[in-house]
C-alpha cells in the first residue's frame, strides 16, 4: 500500500488540504542516493529548502535542483521556508565542481539550478551561475541547464554575466500577481521582472516564469499576468497551488480546484504562451526537462 504524506495548514480557508493534494513519502533507492550524493557534496537543493511537494517523486525518478549560493536569502518573502538574514560566507569558488560531480554521479542529462537571493553583494552571486553553466558543460557531454536566477535588484550588469554563459533556459518566478507583492513579495517589483525576462529573450534565451495560486488573486488577476508574459515574449509558464510552509508564513486563501488549473492552461496557451504546466501540484522546476 502507498503511503500518502498529509501537511495540516492551521490557517487558510480549512484544516486538511483536499485529496488532490496528497503526495507519497519519500522512499525507495533512487531517492536514498540522490540524498546521499547531495549530502557528500555538500550541497543545497530547493527541494528540501523549500519543501516542495513532488521531491519524494523527483529525487526517486534520479533529479534534482541545486539550490546553490548557500542556504541564507537576503530577502524576507512571506510565502518561502528559506532561512533569511544577512550571509556571512562569502561566494564558494567550488560550488560549481560539486555541483558538475553531483550531477554527473547522479547521471543528469538536464541540470536545474537555483539560488537564494545575495543582495549584500552587487553582482547578486551571478559569477556563480556563469560558472556552473561552464563546468557542467565542460563535465557532462550535452548537458542542457535551466537556471532560476533571482532579479538582481535590476543590476543589469550581473544579469549579462549570467546571459553570457547562458543557460538553455532561463527561468526568473514572477510568483504572483502585481497586487499581492507587497505582502508575498516585499523586496521584488513586478514590472522589473518582467523587464528582465524581457532582456533575456532580446538576447536569444528561451525564457521561463512561474507563479503560486491560492495567495487571495483573482482569476482576472491570472489572465492578465499571462496577458503580460506574452508581452514581454516569456516562453513557458508554470502555476501550482501555493502550500503554507509553517503557521508563520502567508496563510493559504483558497484550495484551487483541478478544473481552474486546466482553464488556467487553455487560456494562457491561447493568448500566445508556448507551453502552460498548470496544476495543483506543479512547481517551478517540475518536469523542467520537458521545457528546453
Amino acid at each position: 500500500m502507498i503511503k500518502e504524506l498529509e501537511v495540516i495548514d492551521r490557517k487558510g480557508p480549512s484544516e486538511r488540504r483536499p485529496d488532490w493534494l496528497r503526495v507519497k513519502l519519500p522512499s525507495g533507492q533512487k531517492f536514498k542516493e540522490v540524498s546521499e550524493t547531495i549530502r557528500k557534496n555538500n550541497l543545497n537543493t530547493v527541494c528540501s529548502e523549500a519543501r516542495c511537494p513532488n521531491m519524494g517523486e523527483c529525487w526517486g525518478a534520479g533529479t534534482a535542483t541545486f539550490m546553490i549560493l548557500g542556504d541564507v536569502c537576503t530577502r524576507s518573502c512571506s510565502f518561502c521556508a528559506v532561512k533569511t538574514g544577512r550571509p556571512v560566507q562569502g561566494l564558494d569558488w567550488d560550488e560549481p565542481r560539486r555541483v558538475a560531480d553531483a550531477a554527473s554521479k547522479m547521471d543528469l542529462k538536464h541540470v536545474v539550478l537555483t539560488s537564494v537571493n545575495r543582495d549584500e553583494r552587487k553582482d547578486g552571486g551571478a559569477p556563480i551561475f556563469a560558472e556552473c553553466h561552464r563546468v557542467l558543460r565542460e563535465t557532462i557531454d550535452g548537458v542542457t541547464i535551466e537556471s532560476l536566477i533571482p532579479d538582481f535588484r535590476g543590476v543589469w550588469d550581473a544579469l549579462q554575466i549570467v546571459i553570457d554563459t547562458p543557460p538553455d533556459v532561463l527561468s526568473h518566478n514572477l510568483e504572483t500577481v502585481p497586487r499581492l507583492y507587497r505582502n508575498v513579495r516585499p523586496q521584488a517589483k513586478y514590472e522589473r521582472s518582467l523587464e528582465l525576462l524581457l532582456r533575456c529573450k532580446e538576447q536569444g534565451l528561451r525564457t521561463k516564469t512561474g507563479i503560486m495560486v491560492g495567495l487571495g488573486e483573482t482569476r482576472e488577476e491570472v489572465i492578465q499576468l499571462m496577458q503580460d508574459c506574452v508581452d514581454h515574449r516569456v516562453d513557458v509558464l508554470t502555476i501550482g497551488q501555493y502550500m503554507q510552509p509553517t503557521k508563520m508564513h502567508h496563510p493559504v486563501v483558497e484550495w484551487v480546484h483541478p478544473d481552474l488549473f486546466a482553464e488556467y492552461k487553455e487560456i494562457g496557451e491561447a493568448l500566445g504562451l508556448e507551453h502552460v504546466e498548470s496544476g495543483p501540484l506543479v512547481r517551478s522546476s517540475y518536469h523542467a526537462e520537458r521545457h528546453v
